[in-house]
């Protein structure tokens, strides 16, 4: 690499340093589903998306006989009968006709909102994403990469999205987009409203599912299934490394739109299929939410205790009851010195910064398990009260 491009990157890390916005990796030993092992000292993890804690699973762990990769893309000889099976699995657990399975989430979402692109260009059809301001970067990254319109509105203001939507030209295609439970803030898309909205207005709804997933509905089939809205929703997204506790994503939606996807879904066309080994995971995982409802039911008594908890010490909790609680700091700087706090009490929250959320929004990010156990989360909840002065957001002066 040239030097003068060197001295690029080298001031373009230290303004980020300078703005206490620098990323960097740790090393950590997981030690079982809610420990891990950092710098020789044990923390409870409180930052993992493992809400039911499958990653340790007995059942996930056991030997499986498959083989290590797919060796090809699947559309060449990457599909086997263990894809097959995976996707059969997911599409009964989610609802819908069909199901397909991808690298990661972040290339599901990119799959389905190429294929959705492709096939209006290829009628000639004019098409708008309409998105929800909190959207998850994979949603708006992937709208980007079309070159589509983009249109959004403000977090759950369906007022807003039904102006948006009164304007759709004749003849074109308009494509709303949303999480069901919103990866940073926690909370939920006001997704009966945006279904309600359908009986008066022509639009695809595509929900990504990411950390609805194996939290809420039967067997853990997502908030949508909860809401028993899946007949208003086209295109539901599954992300398989949080609470299934593997790795990869799905696109789960009609036969024929996943016909769609493996003709025009680049991201999909041109990956190596999944390892057999996350297929076959991916049907253990769905197998032992069926079988082991009590996850569940912990995991939501957990986050609802919780979330009580921090609000009557009077710390803003957004409204809901998700596994994911954002406690908003002053600044950057003040989330890095609290989380740091929190890891000398052998607490494991990392601090979230820009450009992961907006300016001002530097929070830390609570995540729950159901293998935390009682004596765990009332050791986290004296934490946040006892290092919540002064700089926590307190809860008179809400949400921003």
């Amino acid at each position: 690499m040239s030097d003068s491009f060197s001295d690029l990157i080298t001031d373009a890390l230290n303004e980020r340093q300078n703005a206490h916005l620098l990323r960097s990796r740790r090393t950590l030993k997981h030690l079982d589903a809610t420990h891990v092992l950092l710098d020789g000292k044990q923390l409870t993890n409180f930052a993992s998306n493992n809400y039911l804690g499958l990653t340790h699973h007995p059942k996930m762990l056991a030997p499986m006989d498959c083989p290590a990769g797919a060796g090809a893309a699947g559309l060449i000889s990457g599909y086997t009968d263990l894809h097959h099976r995976a996707e059969e699995a997911i599409a009964k657990w989610k609802q819908t006709e069909a199901a397909l399975l991808m690298p990661s989430g972040y290339q599901a979402n990119l799959a389905a909102i190429q294929t959705l692109h492709a096939v209006a260009e290829s009628r000639g059809k004019a098409i708008r994403f309409i998105l929800d301001k909190l959207a998850h970067a994979s949603l708006i990254d992937a709208v980007r990469q079309t070159g589509a319109t983009m249109r959004v509105f403000s977090h759950n203001d369906l007022a807003k999205l039904e102006r948006l939507l009164e304007k759709r030209e004749r003849g074109s295609v308009d494509v709303v987009v949303t999480e069901s439970i919103f990866s940073m803030d926690g909370d939920a898309a006001d997704l009966r409203g945006i279904c309600e909205l359908k009986s008066r207005h022509d639009f695809v709804l595509l929900v990504d599912e990411a950390h609805g997933s194996g939290v809420y509905g039967p067997a853990g089939s997502g908030l949508v299934a909860e809401l028993g809205l899946r007949d208003a929703v086209d295109i539901s997204i599954v992300t398989l490394s949080k609470a299934l506790g593997v790795s990869g994503g799905a696109v789960c939606a009609s036969r024929q739109f996943i016909d769609a996807v493996l003709n025009f879904g680049r991201a999909y066309i041109y990956s190596t299929a999944v390892s057999p080994w996350v297929a076959t995971g991916a049907v253990r995982a769905i197998e032992i939410l069926r079988d082991e409802p009590d996850r569940q039911a912990r995991l939501r008594e957990i986050s609802t205790r919780v979330r009580r908890s921090l609000a009557d010490s009077g710390i803003a909790i957004p409204a809901g009851d998700s596994p994911i609680i954002p406690i908003l700091l002053s600044d950057e700087s003040a989330a890095l010195d609290v989380a740091h706090t929190l890891e000398s009490a052998e607490v494991l929250i990392l601090a979230v910064r820009p450009p992961t959320v907006p300016r001002g929004t530097s929070r830390l990010r609570v995540t729950l398990s159901c293998e935390h156990t009682g004596l765990e989360i009332a050791h986290l909840i004296n934490c946040m009260q006892i290092t919540k002065a002064p700089r926590f957001q307190r809860k008179s002066r809400g949400r921003r």
